[in-house]
């Protein structure tokens, strides 16, 4: 995906954006299933995260509203070619890499284990039903707290759709909040299943169809 209406966010930002993901996703329904105790949460989130923008920065293209990064959406271009060898190599090299992080910061394990349980709501497994690969999916959307409500959710959002419908391809997303569904309804998203195992938590899979 390549757009000039956003701010394509680079490898010196990762501080803003890791401080932006660990703020805006504290509170989340999946990140308290998997990290039930705040304090450990607080600690583990910007870790984590940190973890998980390596491999980001490598697999998929980061934007924002401005520098400020106000609000960031992460999208993976499902229509580029790419190195099984080189993709489950990473993959592999970054899982570990989480779990480590997980066992050290929380040497009882019951975190490293709610991770192991809930691997599906974090791979987006349930996209290989959509049947097409001609399609974008966002891995994050945020927004910072306080600019919610000043465009900058529209701004993103549309600059995504728009650069799918220019190309006739399909959108896929996750949530885990229910509030959020409506809101991803108003830009066209359809609910496309609930998965609901194993952890005791619902995850709304959305599609925005492709373009004819």
């Amino acid at each position: 995906m390549d757009t000039r209406q956003l701010y394509r966010v680079e490898k010196k930002d990762i501080e803003k954006l890791q401080a932006l993901l660990s703020g805006c996703f504290h509170q989340d329904p999946l990140y308290q299933q998997l990290i039930p105790q705040t304090e450990i949460r607080r600690k583990l989130l910007p870790e984590l995260f940190r973890c998980d923008l390596d491999e980001l920065f490598e697999s998929c293209e980061i934007y924002a509203d401005s520098p400020d990064l106000n609000g960031i959406i992460v999208v993976s271009d499902e229509t580029e070619p790419y190195d099984p060898l080189r993709f489950y190599a990473a993959e592999i090299f970054y899982l570990l890499k989480t779990y480590l992080t997980l066992i050290r910061d929380d040497p009882s394990m019951k975190t490293f284990w709610n991770f192991v349980k809930g691997k599906d709501y974090l791979n987006s497994c349930w996209t290989d039903g959509i049947g097409t690969d001609r399609r974008l999916h966002i891995v994050y959307f945020a927004v910072r707290p306080s600019m919610h409500g000043k465009g900058v959710a529209s701004k993103l959002m549309r600059a995504v759709i728009g650069y799918a419908r220019r190309y006739r391809l399909a959108v896929s997303l996750e949530t885990h909040n229910e509030k959020n569904v409506g809101m991803y309804e108003h830009y066209g998203f359809q609910l496309f299943e609930i998965v609901e195992e194993p952890l005791a938590l619902k995850q709304y899979c959305m599609v925005l169809p492709q373009c004819a």
